[in-house]
Formats: structure tokens, sequence, C-alpha cells
């Protein structure tokens, strides 16, 4: 199979490359060489890098497209111009992908195009999955109701859409995880506001066997959440990693501290999105870890 990898470099796309070999992959990254030297470790007659998509008129020597480019959501606060690049990166690179799909004369078999959890915006304690009736506002929601929109022009009888609503991807090589060890190893850790905000969250290991698993059946189309059976609070996710860290577990972080200093992307934090991964289990995938403890302890001790 010949797949086009989009975000390849990202914290997800590095362990998916490694997934998915031995596929041949194309990888469209801004800086060939740099992203070369990322994936040194992947056997090289496995893959090719590409800055652009300017010279190709259709993507049909394509099997697969994968879709997860996009500026970090996270890492900056939301100013007009963080707002706009945020969704550019993923607005504008799909409706490019799309309209090559729809070019082509035999079209890639299957898209599958990034979303988030976000998009559900906070449902407090309420269980959702993706046949869930939602009405959320909020910057996040905007983003993945368009970004999902334009992937879905992708879908024809030759070509199914599957878009990933992604939630909190548990790695130590990258990712929310990554961010949050510095303070628990420092012993100053703890939950965030009252910490009954439910994190849905997902083992990267389950992430990317998630997506192969998505490529691979032939019945997978329309939505899926990637997370974990098994959602936590947040304050129960804080007790966890103190305890797998032999940390003290007893500050937590009032809302306002960070509402101040992070504006309206404090949201990501508190909202509560206990979402389920309903169509992913009815199709029959596995999760290796479906509970925050073992995926925790697997991570930390290695």
């Amino acid at each position: 199979m010949h797949i086009l990898i989009t975000g390849g470099t990202g914290f997800i796309g590095r362990s998916l490359i490694k997934q998915l070999i031995p596929h041949q992959m194309t990888i469209l990254t801004r800086d060939c060489d740099k992203a070369a030297e990322q994936l040194k470790h992947v056997n090289p007659n496995c893959l090719r890098f590409i800055d652009s998509l300017h010279s190709f008129n259709c993507l049909s020597e394509f099997d697969a497209v994968i879709n997860l480019a996009g500026e970090p959501i996270v890492d900056k606060r939301w100013s007009q111009q963080q707002k706009q690049r945020i969704c550019d990166s993923r607005w504008g690179l799909t409706q490019q992908l799309v309209e090559l799909i729809n070019q082509s004369s035999a079209p890639p078999k299957v898209f599958i195009s990034g979303s988030a959890v976000g998009i559900y915006g906070d449902q407090k304690q309420l269980i959702v999955d993706e046949n869930s009736p939602y009405q959320a506002t909020g910057f996040p929601n905007y983003v993945c109701q368009k970004w999902e929109e334009i992937a879905n022009q992708a879908q024809s009888p030759l070509t199914r859409v599957i878009t990933i609503r992604t939630g909190i991807v548990l790695g130590t090589q990258g990712g929310a995880l990554n961010k949050m060890l510095l303070p628990y190893k420092l012993g100053v850790g703890g939950p965030i506001g009252t910490g009954q905000q439910y994190m849905p969250w997902i083992h990267i290991e389950d992430m990317v066997r998630a997506i192969q698993f998505l490529l691979d059946t032939q019945t997978a189309r329309g939505v899926f959440n990637m997370v974990a059976p098994h959602p936590t609070t947040n304050k129960e996710f804080s007790q966890v990693l103190a305890k797998t860290l032999s940390r003290p577990h007893f500050l937590f972080t009032p809302k306002f501290v960070l509402k101040l200093a992070l504006g309206e992307s404090s949201c990501l934090l508190f909202d509560s999105v206990k979402a389920k991964p309903k169509h992913l289990t009815e199709l029959g995938f596995t999760f290796t870890y479906s509970r925050v403890q073992p995926a925790l302890q697997h991570l930390l001790s290695r």
C-alpha cells in the first residue's frame, strides 16, 4: 500500500509511521531534510519526502491518505492571529487534499482526516459517543466542525472518509503527558480546578494501532472517537500519575490562575468530555490500555 501522510513528523505521526512499516509512505513536510533526520530510524526504502502538493494534479498514485497536519492548538495563547493559523493549517491543507482526491480517476480508497473531541464542547458529566447529539460552542468546536465538513467532501463510492476525533494522547515523546511530568516529578503536581472535569485519553500505542485498524477495515467510515473506553476525571488522572511517580499529591491549581495565564485556551483544560469509542469497539477494535493506571505504568516504567 502507498500512503500519503501529512503531519508525519508530529508526535502521533512519528509513531504511526513506525506502525505502518513496511508500507510505502510519502510524507508531506515543510522541511524534507529535517523530516528525514527525525525519521532516520525508519527504513529509508519505505519513505519519500515532499514539501508541497503543487506538482500533483490528482492523488491516483496513492492507496490511502492520512491527514494529521495542523498548528498545535495548545502551545500559544489564542490571539486572533494564532486562531487564524490554527484554522488555516487544518482547513486549507484538508481542502487541497479533498480537491486532489476528487480530481483523481482512481482516487485513494480511504481518506483518514484529523479532528478532536473538542468538537463536543463542555459536556459536564454526560457520556458522549459519535452518535450523541450535541450543541457545542467555542473555538475548538468551530475549528473541528468545519475541518470535518471539508474532509467529508471527499466521500464517494470509491473513497471512504474517516474523521478521527482525538482525545489526550499519552506518550513520553511528546503530547500532554510530556508537559505534565516535570511538576509532578518536583512534587508540585495536582488537579486543575475542582478536578471533576473528564479527560478523554488514549495511549499512543492504541492511537496508532486504531488508525491502522481503520485503514485496514473496509467497512470503517464516518466518525471515530480516538479515546480509551474508560475516561477519567482530572483529579483521578492526577492521583494515578502522582502515585505512579511515587510523588505527593496535595496541591491543586485554581481555575482563575490558569484562565489569567492562558485566556480563552484554558477551556482545553476545564471542558469536561466523557467520550466513549463506541464506533471503534463496535467494529471489534481491542484496546491494549483501556484504563489509565496500566497505561501510565507502562509509559513511565520505561
